[in-house]
């Protein structure tokens, strides 16, 4: 798994000119999956995402999750995130799970991040052609690839 962390002020995600989920302070994941995601993968993540400390504390340094702030998370999944870029200038998406596989995947990793997380997490939808708004703080962005495990 791939995950895009953006620390944000605010996001949204729209689908056919209509907002279906949005948050104020908190984490936007953008997350790509492929065929050897698993479990494991899925437990490392959820927990790195919701105790990674990334919100200021009262000094101002870096040193508080999004758990820690009570803050909201939104998950967009993005196939695009595996994309290879090796050869030509046509990116090649063959390492992105299909839908059979990246579905449950995807359904699985929501729930694990709102049980960590202790509250709902807001998401996209599978598939469908999503505008994606957010007010980056920081800005702070951050990419994990399970994979690394850094």
């Amino acid at each position: 798994m791939i995950a895009v962390i953006q620390r944000v002020s605010s996001c949204s995600v729209e689908i056919n000119h209509s907002v279906k989920s949005s948050i104020q302070k908190g984490l936007l994941v953008l997350l790509g999956i492929e065929d050897a995601d698993n479990d494991e993968d899925i437990d490392w993540l959820t927990n790195k995402i919701v105790n990674l400390r990334i919100f200021n504390d009262t000094d101002g340094v870096m040193n508080v999750s999004v758990k820690d702030t009570d803050g909201d998370i939104l998950v967009v999944s993005q196939f695009t995130l595996h994309a290879s870029t090796k050869k030509g200038n046509r990116p090649s998406y063959i390492k992105a799970s299909k839908p059979e596989v990246a579905i449950p995947l995807y359904e699985k990793f929501v729930k694990a991040v709102e049980t960590v997380l202790e509250k709902p997490v807001q998401t996209g939808e599978f598939g469908a052609d999503m505008k994606v708004s957010l007010l980056n703080d920081g800005p702070v962005t951050i990419i994990i690839d399970t994979k690394d495990r850094k």
